[in-house]
């Protein structure tokens, strides 16, 4: 069970990387990596969560092992850290498949530098696809975000919760923490 749980976050994982197109990491030791890896999470949660990197092949590396089902990792200017529903979300997302029917949390704590707030696999910002960048903040992935009644606007204030590609089947709600930088 543990080698096939291993190998379903790995593989979402390596998807997820592989959509936004590389890591877009600058060179760093692996502790280095692990130290911001970990940076997305609270303490609480980053003690003893996994850490995963995407060696120069392209394959993904577990650097530490989870004791607590959540694993952290750079993806792209992402600093992330995904309980094991939200890694199986986000690999749904790259494969363009259905999500599963479970609840996830994933851990931004360093913010982001922008998404499309319609689009999921927009790249770049563009004058229709309603770039917006959050603080740090949460997210909540699975059925049960889409009825916490936060707003389905293309243009959401990235300080009050909102629902993030509302209307698609990868909806999720974005709760910040606070403003962005």
């Amino acid at each position: 069970m543990r080698v096939l749980k291993a190998t379903l976050l790995l593989a979402a994982a390596g998807l997820f990387i592989a959509g936004v197109g590389g890591t877009g990491q600058k060179e760093m030791s692996d502790a280095e990596y692990t130290k911001m890896a970990l940076s997305a999470a609270p303490a609480a949660v980053a003690k003893d969560a996994g850490v995963m990197r995407m060696d120069a092949a392209g394959k993904m590396k577990m650097l530490r092992e989870a004791k607590n089902d959540f694993t952290c990792m750079i993806a792209g200017t992402d600093i992330m850290c995904n309980d094991k529903n939200s890694m199986e979300f986000i690999g749904a997302m790259m494969s363009r498949t259905a999500p599963p029917d479970k609840v996830g949390i994933s851990y931004m704590l360093a913010g982001d530098v922008g998404a499309s707030n319609t689009d999921p696999y927009a790249t770049a910002k563009t004058a229709d696809n309603h770039w917006i960048v959050t603080g740090p903040h949460i997210m909540v992935f699975g059925p049960p975000s889409k009825t916490l009644g936060y707003t389905e606007a293309n243009d959401p204030d990235p300080n009050k919760p909102y629902m993030m590609w509302a209307g698609t089947p990868y909806e999720h709600a974005m709760i910040p923490i606070s403003p962005a930088k």
